[in-house]
């Protein structure tokens, strides 16, 4: 079983937003300084990689498949994800995700914005998601 680590604002968000880029594939392009911090990455470990480099095995495959749909068809997806970090740990975060478009209005990759998610918000989803995954069988 992973280890959770405590989210402290301070140290893992430095008061700002875990902010990351992604090209249409989902590699990532841009990857903040919160988001390498709390992912244990650095940013030369994400940029290049596919952003499901910090999926969490506890996350349902059907979350995923509704966020593409979502953003594929160029609207913003939110919604609460466990992600894994590179020593094993796990943290959650409440995400927004947004298609990003050239001036012929096409979209040319995404971005995301994540902040730590609540607790109520993570006991919440935890039983949900693990309901999910049993579905999935």
């Amino acid at each position: 079983m992973n280890e959770v680590v405590p989210v402290n604002k301070e140290y893992f968000f430095d008061e700002t937003a875990i902010v990351s880029q992604t090209d249409l594939k989902g590699v990532i392009t841009y990857a903040n300084r919160s988001f390498s911090k709390i992912s244990g990455y650095s940013i030369s470990e994400l940029v290049g990689k596919p952003h499901n480099i910090v999926r969490h095995p506890d996350m349902p495959k059907v979350v995923f498949e509704k966020m593409w749909n979502t953003l594929k068809a160029g609207q913003v997806w939110n919604g609460l994800v466990k992600n894994l970090r590179k020593d094993g740990k796990y943290y959650w975060v409440n995400s927004e995700i947004l298609p990003i478009r050239d001036n012929n209005n096409s979209i040319t990759g995404y971005i995301a914005a994540r902040k730590a998610a609540s607790r109520e918000d993570i006991q919440e989803n935890q039983e949900t998601y693990k309901k999910m995954l049993q579905a999935e069988g």
